[in-house]
């Protein structure tokens, strides 16, 4: 079975590394594209899903952001099971704070030099949102370009998506980008910052044991169906 993962906003796969799948698995991470000047968000959506081989069955596995985008190209691309860590369903769980940007479109207007890797203010309400007490907390944040980074605030604040209930999600209790208040979850993290991935992974790890167990004997039972056709 394969698995398509999508990491966070400005986020590389770092924050992801030290979680465990079934040996069953094959992981392959598909890299956040700068969006073009203008680019439409379904256009955006369709560049990032060219990679999904639909070829044969396969799930989606994305975190913070890349939750929400994983979520854009199960609609485009069905899977066979889509997690979320970190994320959110449906425009409906969106924080106030989040919910400020998308009425105000403050967003949008903010330039795009803010966003540079200079802006020590940015950083600053990186590391208050996201995990205030980790001192790695900038090393899982790679992907600078200012654009991008622009861009992709835009988007989270802007979002509008009606909520598909075979989306498994897994969520933080100390989460501050996405708080557990406004979201129904199928798994709770005790303890979980934005950045549990990293630092609860053992207990992510059984999750995702126990979620993509039965993918082979799914996978194997298909085969023997269609044969028998």
């Amino acid at each position: 079975m394969k698995i398509y993962v999508v990491s966070g906003l400005g986020a590389d796969f770092k924050v992801l590394e030290r979680l465990e799948f079934p040996k069953h698995c094959e992981l392959i991470f598909i890299d956040w594209l700068i969006p073009k000047q203008n680019e439409p968000f379904h256009a955006y959506v369709e560049r990032m899903a060219e990679k999904v081989d639909t070829s044969e069955p396969f799930c989606l596995v994305g975190y913070s952001f890349g939750g929400i985008m994983v979520q854009e190209i199960n609609q485009l691309k069905p899977a066979e099971k889509v997690v979320i860590l970190g994320s959110i369903k449906s425009d409906k769980e969106k924080s106030k704070f989040i919910k400020t940007g998308e009425v105000t479109k403050i967003p949008r207007i903010l330039p795009v030099g803010l966003f540079n890797t200079k802006a020590a203010n940015v950083y600053a309400i990186i590391r208050k949102l996201f995990d205030p007490k980790n001192p790695r907390l900038l090393q899982y944040f790679r992907v600078r370009d200012p654009y991008y980074l622009k861009w992709s605030v835009e988007k989270v604040s802007e979002w509008k998506f009606d909520e598909n209930p075979n989306v498994i999600q897994i969520l933080g209790d100390k989460d501050i980008v996405f708080p557990i208040k406004n979201s129904k979850p199928d798994y709770v993290i005790k303890g979980g910052t934005h950045l549990f991935p990293a630092t609860k992974s053992k207990e992510v790890s059984k999750i995702l044991n126990e979620i993509f167990k039965d993918s082979e004997k799914e996978i194997s039972i298909e085969k023997k169906d269609t044969s028998i056709v």
